[in-house]
């Protein structure tokens, strides 16, 4: 398989992997917005010559739109092989990929979110650990930060404070999100949209600065939603999703 890395000359033209077809649908056209933005600072996005879910996203962490502290490191925001593109040995491929980048620009290591089980849209913690990841620090309710170090000394990463004070929350569902996985600019309006039909408290926090996400409650700051300062989920909910979390609290 050919792998291209994106540019600003390819961006507009080349499919960003994430199971939607339409380069002019709002979800797309959010997320390459998003990833123009960060190219100067250092984001790679390396996908595979498809119209598939093969690819990996990183940029130096102190960049990175998540609450840690990782100077020196790299951070992978995601790594989505799947389909029948699984069992090619393509995400071994793309890791490589990006060690050998990151080792090339004087990186420490490499860091990415996982959890204590393998969970959708965090990286997979049993084949991050087969590549020689480790965990450096854990965030309530199931988050691990996970990293690989190039040198024996390297520093540790850890989490920001921020991800342990829920405390001043307004009752309700809260919802912090970013224009970084393309299926919040669908589902987040949905969602909205729902809770309001339902009379249910619901406020949106769209994440639009990496100085904002660098504090953010939650470690997953694309989609996390909270109830009355409680966790709920980082997964991106459909609406029969979020329709069994709004009767689970009674509305």
């Amino acid at each position: 398989m050919e792998f291209v890395k994106l540019t600003y000359e390819n961006m507009d033209k080349e499919h960003i992997c994430c199971a939607i077809s339409n380069n002019k649908d709002i979800q797309v056209m959010s997320k390459k917005n998003w990833l123009k933005e960060r190219l100067d600072e250092g984001l790679v996005f390396l996908k595979g010559n498809v119209r598939g879910k093969c690819f990996i996203e990183y940029i130096p962490a102190e960049y990175a739109w998540a609450p840690i502290w990782a100077e020196g490191y790299m951070y992978i925001d995601c790594l989505w092989v799947s389909g029948q593109f699984k069992g090619h040995g393509y995400s071994n491929f793309l890791l490589d990929a990006c060690i050998g980048d990151s080792k090339a620009k004087g990186k420490k290591g490499l860091v990415t979110l996982s959890s204590k089980k393998k969970m959708g849209f965090l990286s997979d913690p049993k084949y991050m650990g087969y590549k020689g990841f480790q965990t450096a620090d854990t965030a309530e309710p199931y988050f691990e930060l996970m990293y690989l170090p190039f040198e024996e000394d390297a520093s540790l990463p850890r989490f920001r404070d921020s991800v342990c004070g829920h405390g001043d929350m307004p009752e309700g569902f809260v919802l912090y999100y970013t224009n970084q996985c393309p299926f919040t600019a669908k589902y987040v309006p949905i969602l909205e949209g729902m809770a309001k039909v339902r009379n249910a408290a619901f406020q949106s926090v769209h994440i639009q600065t990496r100085e904002d996400a660098q504090n953010a409650p939650s470690p997953f700051t694309t989609f996390s939603l909270f109830y009355d300062g409680q966790f709920v989920t980082h997964e991106i909910l459909s609406e029969k999703k979020f329709d069994k979390i709004l009767v689970s609290k009674g509305l």
